[in-house]
Parts: C-alpha cells; structure tokens; sequence
C-alpha cells in the first residue's frame, strides 16, 4: 500500500507541474498580445490575468513581479517572429522575400503591428529595465542573424551592414506608419520603404535563386 501511495503522490505531483506550466505558458501568451495591443503601461496584471481566465491573486504563484511577465513575453512575441522568418527561409529565396514584403505592405501591416514587439512597444522597451532590454536585443540579435545567412552576400562584413540596414528601416518605417493619423502618409511610408529596400537591400530584392549545387 506504501509504494501505491508514493506512486499516486508522484503522479499528482507531475500532473500539478504540468497543470502549473501550461497555465503559466497561457498567462504569457495573454500578456504578449495585450502587452502588443494595449501598451505594457497600459496593460495591468489583474487585466491579463482576467483575459486568461484566472485570478488576479493567482499571478504571483506563477512570477516575481510584472517586469518579470514582460521580459517572458517579449521573449515569447521575439521567438514568434523569428520562427515565421526561418520557416520563410526554409522555403527558398521567393518565400523570404514574400515574408519581409508582407511585414511593410500596405495591406498587411496592421498584423505586424500586433505581432511585432519591436515595433508595437519600441518606446516603452527603450525605457524597460536591463533584463526585459536584454531578452528583446537576444531575440533581435537572431532575427538579424537570420537576415545575414539569407542575404545571398558572400562579404561578411557587407552582410551585416545590409541585414542591419534593412531590418531598422522595416521596424521604422511601419512604426512611422503607426503613428501616422493619415492613411496615405502612413501608406505612402510603407510604399517608399519597400521600393527603396527592393533596390538596395539583398534580402529585398528580387534576386533569381541561387542555383543549387549538383
């Protein structure tokens, strides 16, 4: 009977990690989306936690602090994007580039505003603590370097310089776009951009794919 005890204590105890992990992962999740719609000052913890189905006195069995949830779902929202970026790099040089044209359409930009934390939360991120700044460069450093094996330069240096290139005039200018309270000026930022980087930028243009080796 001892060993059956012991046995049932483990399973109830694995389950409650278990129960406890995907809870934390959703309350997560919550935060990103509403951190990205709402802004992080705009966002309070009872909010999120309501969002998520739970309680607000529940939020502290799963983190230290609201800094902590931020700097988690920064890093949950950085990893989101990145992953879209490597499956489209996956798919070969058309996909990549049908990947970075639609974060800067003038169609499809509203979703990038809600999926993209550099530009949804850029001027309350510059203002975080050292940590949160800290997840947001990591997840950043990948997307660049994501850029720079998909550029198509053989210069490594020159690599960098466009991917860095590229990538600060994507996350400006549809911030730019957001900010705008005219359509068309917001459009017209989106429109310049994309056409400026599809003749300077290697990941934007619309080089032929490379041949494949034999």
């Amino acid at each position: 009977m001892m060993i059956g005890t012991r046995e049932g204590e483990r399973d109830v105890a694995r389950k409650s990690k278990v129960e406890a992990a995907q809870t934390r992962k959703r309350i997560v999740e919550t935060a990103a989306k509403a951190f990205k719609s709402n802004g992080i000052d705009g966002t309070g913890v009872a909010e999120i936690m309501s969002a998520a189905g739970l309680t607000h006195g529940g939020f502290y069995r799963h983190f230290e602090s609201k800094e902590q949830l931020i700097a988690e779902a920064c890093a949950s929202s950085m990893e989101v994007l990145n992953d879209a970026a490597e499956a489209a790099a996956e798919k070969g040089n058309a996909a990549f580039l049908k990947h970075l044209e639609s974060f800067i359409s003038t169609d499809g930009h509203a979703e990038y505003l809600g999926g993209c934390p550099l530009v949804a939360m850029g001027s309350e991120l510059a203002r975080a603590d050292i940590q949160i700044r800290r997840v947001v460069s990591e997840g950043f450093e990948k997307l660049f370097d994501i850029m720079v094996k998909n550029s198509g330069i053989k210069d490594g240096k020159l690599a960098k310089e466009d991917a860095m290139f590229t990538l600060s005039c994507m996350v400006g200018a549809v911030t730019l776009a957001r900010i705008m309270d005219d359509s068309k000026i917001s459009g017209q930022i989106l429109a310049v951009t994309k056409k400026r980087l599809g003749e300077t930028s290697a990941p934007m243009s619309k080089r032929p794919a490379k041949a494949k080796a034999a």
